[in-house]
């Protein structure tokens, strides 16, 4: 899509924020531009800033076996990022660094128009639902959200390599209703979730 790639280009040359100082790459987003699934992480680590492309490290691995359980690609979905740029020292990320960056993130969720979104851990789950929750209490629910869309928040596989396998068997759980979800829409039924929360971050 000619248009999602307009919006990498500009990106990959933003310096709108402090972190354009110290990074080796500016990690866009990869997947189908088309997808049905959109998944939204925190911020890229060491290993997406050298390589340019979000979820390749240890964390990376750990979403694409889980994917796989639910009989999914990684090709088939879209990944990406709060932010594009790796804070350093993998710090979380700044209030300004956020209000800097998501106006890419917002052209991605509009540009792929994807049926499902899928925060990974709080910082996406708290933009994109505009809360203040954390993971643990927002998890293991749908939410009606911006456009009719589907969105399901999960830790992130971050967590569940510090967390083990209890936090791995949640997002497991996770990725399964997302797969239901999914599922459901394909036959034309009705997906039971929460209120809407009107309009976009």
């Amino acid at each position: 899509m000619q248009e999602l790639a307009a919006l990498g280009a500009r990106a990959s040359v933003c310096t709108d924020c402090r972190l354009s100082e110290t990074r080796t790459n500016v990690v866009f987003g990869v997947g189908r531009p088309d997808a049905d699934v959109m998944m939204v992480g925190e911020a890229p680590g060491r290993n997406e800033d050298l390589e340019g492309e979000p979820f390749v490290g240890a964390a990376g691995h750990l979403l694409n076996r889980l994917l796989a359980e639910v009989g999914m690609g990684r090709e088939e979905v879209y990944i990406a990022n709060v932010l594009k740029c790796r804070p350093p020292g993998n710090r979380d990320p700044r209030p300004d660094e956020i209000e800097s960056c998501k106006g890419y993130l917002r052209g991605q969720l509009d540009l792929v128009d994807p049926r499902v979104v899928m925060t990974l851990g709080n910082f996406a789950t708290q933009l994109l639902l505009r809360t203040n929750t954390g993971i643990s209490r927002m998890r293991g629910r749908t939410y009606r959200w911006w456009r009719d869309k589907v969105l399901i928040p999960t830790f992130h596989p971050a967590a569940a390599l510090r967390g083990g396998e209890r936090v791995t068997d949640q997002i497991r759980e996770d990725l399964a209703l997302m797969r239901s979800v999914l599922d459901s829409m394909d036959a034309g039924e009705g997906v039971l979730a929460e209120p809407e929360q009107l309009g976009l971050f």
